[in-house]
């Protein structure tokens, strides 16, 4: 389980109220990146906001990175 530097809050696709995982968030930056705005094939936020289910602001802020910004500072082993 990733955790967060303080090893106090869960990080991530490991944190309870996710609805993405890690790879989701990767994925959606990248679409956003691929083309850069003002180009034709440009995929802006609303559109992948539909494409994934969230909310147009989630996408804004993934790819801004003001969400999932954290990195795991520690890991945790749950048996």
């Amino acid at each position: 389980m990733a955790l967060n530097e303080e090893g106090t809050q869960r990080i991530g696709e490991d944190h309870p109220r996710a609805k993405l995982s890690d790879a989701q968030v990767e994925q959606i930056r990248d679409e956003y990146e691929e083309y850069p705005q003002g180009h034709e094939l440009h995929v802006g936020y609303r559109l992948l906001a539909k494409r994934w289910g969230i909310s147009h602001s989630m996408v804004r802020n993934i790819v801004t990175y003001r969400r999932r910004n954290q990195w795991a500072g520690r890991w945790k082993r749950i048996d």
